[in-house]
């Protein structure tokens, strides 16, 4: 008996779950619904835009609700109408009450961006990334009312490559979560699965990103740094500023280096590096406010007096 499933989610994360879902329906569910987060102004013109989730949905005929809460009786009902036996959510960006949860009878299933309990809350790719994780993965798990502690259904790992940065992780994340989702949704279904309780003395939690996140504070190591370029890519970036502009550090590499003023570009034949409170971040593309992005030697050959320069203003110094 095919199965009634509504999918929630919002970027294009979700977007790649909710295609991979679509396209495997004969494996024993049939989508009748997307849930997705109200249009948000975008451009120049900032003019209301779907979601990646609900331009899909639109354009293959499939109902579309977008409340702005789940907490109130109209959405609630709104959602019951749809009659699913099964919710699959992945990144939809609300938080779903207990009515919610308990509305299908074969249970809530998220897809989460890391390996749980490691990484739980809003950034999950961004939190791998900072923390200099070696490899990380996706789970599909069984929602409860807590900030992902539900019980795991299954996990996949997927390695870290030297650099990756998050938005490139993520859209390999969102291909490995949409086959681990459609791998498990029928096992689930067929009751052939036993959810397994996540040990919760070893999680972390992750918050949402800020803007103020990605200025870079020259004083710390470079390896620490190199970590912050590759979280905050494509937002909000990691930055600094040069004569009086924004500087976005667009990709970076950690090196070896004697000590010197933090924040003091050099350069020879072959790297630009700005000497940090351990080592040097050797530059490899850089983006100045107004300007596209440029490999790093392109850039210092178009500004003479970049070399030598000392890059940004001094931050408070972070608490010990």
């Amino acid at each position: 008996m095919m199965k009634r499933l509504v999918f929630m989610g919002t970027p294009a994360f979700a977007l790649t779950i909710l295609e991979a879902l679509w396209a495997r329906q004969e494996a024993g569910w049939q989508v009748v619904g997307v849930l997705t987060r109200a249009d948000k102004p975008a451009g120049r013109g900032q003019q209301a835009a779907a979601s990646p989730v609900k331009a899909f949905a639109l354009a293959h005929d499939l109902p579309v609700q977008q409340p702005r809460t789940l907490r109130q009786p109209d959405p609630l009902a709104d959602l019951a109408a749809l009659q699913p036996d099964v919710i699959a959510v992945a990144a939809y960006g609300l938080i779903l009450p207990q009515a919610v949860l308990d509305l299908p009878p074969d249970g809530c299933l998220n897809v989460h961006a890391s390996l749980l309990p490691r990484h739980r809350g809003a950034a999950p790719v961004a939190g791998a990334l900072l923390a200099g994780d070696a490899e990380t993965g996706t789970t599909i798990m069984l929602m409860d009312a807590g900030m992902d502690t539900g019980p795991i259904l299954s996990q996949a790992k997927l390695p870290i490559a030297p650099g990756e940065t998050r938005g490139a992780l993520m859209d390999r994340l969102a291909a490995q979560g949409a086959e681990l989702l459609c791998a498990t949704l029928p096992a689930w279904l067929a009751g052939a699965i036993t959810p397994q309780t996540q040990d919760h003395s070893l999680a972390t939690m992750t918050k949402p990103l800020t803007k103020a996140q990605g200025a870079i504070d020259w004083r710390l190591p470079a390896a620490q740094i190199a970590r912050q370029v590759q979280a905050f890519q494509p937002w909000p970036g990691a930055f600094t500023s040069w004569q009086g502009r924004l500087l976005k550090i667009n990709a970076a590499l950690p090196l070896l280096a004697p000590a010197g003023e933090p924040g003091r570009v050099a350069a020879d034949a072959q790297d630009v590096y700005v000497t940090c409170g351990v080592g040097a971040l050797r530059l490899l593309e850089v983006q100045l406010e107004g300007k596209r992005s440029l490999d790093a030697l392109t850039f210092v050959r178009g500004q003479r007096d970049f070399v030598g320069s000392i890059l940004g203003t001094p931050l408070p110094r972070p608490p010990v």
